[in-house]
């Protein structure tokens, strides 16, 4: 179940909804099987279990019985905030047990649990939050490296400011009598960020130049809108040497003779690819023409698919 972006739901409706704490990490779905097995798999489906092998232990955590459980793992900052671009040198090593260990040793991750779809063999799927919550909540999982963190029920001005407070990523907003809706953007959650940032499609790139002669000067950026791929604009900020260096191998190995733009962009010069890689960029807001203003790359999303680069409609105001 996926959040829709928005704002804090109406004062009014204040007490019908719970706050938690916006994770900035990669969403997993764990999977105890009841006899001290675990698998985990990302968004795409993708099994990441040998990824994270601090996490095994966690299967046995239940006992006999079995459970799918829905979290995020971060890597944590010294302040013990998530930090994504520790967690990146965690992510991709599901094929390479070996270096995952080594890394492990190195920048051990933490799962924080806060929904349970199934347990004990029966589907709590069609239950309201607060009676899965209160399920989640009564299985007591706390270890070294998992734990379920409180979510506040009211308060929602309060739980945004504090979030701001302290430098964290933002708000997911849930209402108390949702349903868990698998697969679905739903709008009974909402998720607010701190940073105004969107994540989008690379469809392109335009040259550097001097000293950055072959690299990409800026990529070309996208956002999928009825099966269409939209340009939103050019990034060409935000990078390190070495970021925009592996930057450009990853975009020699989509290259493309056709542009994945509709329409196409007026971009004298443009290297087209393949529209497979998932960005995260920063910017002061949109043109009315629709495009980015002053946007500014923070980093590339491994964990997406470019169909969750899709342009979503704001909830209502009263969602009631």
């Amino acid at each position: 179940m996926l959040a829709t972006p928005g704002r804090l739901p109406p004062a009014a409706q204040d007490a019908r909804w719970a706050y938690e704490t916006k994770q900035d990490g990669q969403r997993a779905v764990a999977y105890l099987a009841g006899d001290g097995g675990l698998v985990l798999r990302a968004r795409s489906g993708e099994d990441i279990t040998a990824a994270y092998p601090e996490l095994q232990a966690l299967g046995g955590a239940l006992g006999s019985v079995p459970a799918v459980l829905d979290g995020e793992v971060l890597a944590l900052d010294a302040q013990g905030r998530a930090d994504f671009q520790l967690l990146q040198s965690r992510m991709g090593l599901a094929h390479s047990p070996a270096r995952a260990a080594r890394r492990a040793a190195q920048v051990p991750v933490h799962l924080v649990l806060f929904d349970v779809m199934h347990l004990g063999g029966r589907s709590l799927v069609p239950l309201a939050y607060t009676r899965r919550r209160a399920r989640l909540e009564g299985l007591g999982l706390r270890g070294p490296y998992w734990s379920t963190p409180a979510a506040l029920v009211g308060h929602g001005a309060e739980a945004l400011a504090a979030t701001r407070e302290h430098g964290l990523e933002g708000l997911v907003c849930k209402r108390l009598d949702s349903v868990y809706e698998p697969g679905v953007r739903s709008r009974s959650w909402i998720k607010i960020r701190n940073v105004r940032s969107e994540d989008v499609v690379v469809g392109g790139w335009l040259p550097g130049r001097g000293r950055l002669t072959g690299l990409p000067g800026a990529v070309l950026v996208g956002r999928r809108a009825a099966g269409l791929l939209h340009c939103v604009g050019s990034v060409g900020t935000g990078w390190s040497e070495a970021e925009r260096t592996r930057l450009a191998a990853l975009l020699r190995d989509l290259a493309s003779d056709s542009c994945p733009f509709d329409p196409v962009p007026a971009a004298p010069g443009a290297h087209w690819v393949v529209p497979r890689l998932v960005g995260e960029v920063r910017h002061s807001g949109r043109t009315r023409a629709g495009l980015l203003r002053q946007p500014s790359w923070l980093r590339l999303r491994p964990d997406l698919t470019p169909e969750d680069a899709a342009v979503t409609d704001p909830p209502p105001q009263d969602a009631s």
